[in-house]
């Protein structure tokens, strides 16, 4: 009879490591490629926007008008830019969090049973 059950450690905590970085590397892949994504679409609005603003003065209007013409062509793309900033920012969350897990997690996840084993060039080449 061994009474040594404060000596040992639980089980849940180890439980939870590598279920974290299952999900860290895919949010910070994902988190990344979105980010970029949504920064190349607010360039795109941002070009659209100056190119829309330069042709409406051309006739000699000014785009800070108080007209509804003028505030129509400001709002054009208002939905799609705070919608890619929001995305932006949740991607970048994301990113960083994944990071930051992985971080925390170097060294200390063991190869698991999925074949989640490091393979290197002698592996892959048969030699």
């Amino acid at each position: 009879m061994e009474d040594s059950a404060g000596t040992q450690p639980s089980g849940l905590p180890e439980a939870r490591k590598p279920d974290l970085v299952k999900f860290a590397r895919p949010a910070l892949i994902a988190g990344s490629a979105v980010a970029v994504v949504c920064v190349a679409l607010l360039v795109i609005i941002l070009f659209l926007d100056t190119f829309n603003a330069t042709v409406y003065s051309v006739g000699g209007k000014n785009i800070q008008d108080a007209t509804d013409e003028a505030q129509d062509i400001r709002s054009l793309y208002a939905g799609a830019r705070i919608g890619g900033i929001i995305l932006l920012v949740v991607s970048l969350l994301a990113a960083v969090g994944g990071a930051v897990v992985l971080y925390l997690r170097r060294g200390t996840v063991e190869v698991g049973d999925d074949g989640d084993e490091d393979v290197d060039l002698e592996d892959l080449t048969g030699r």
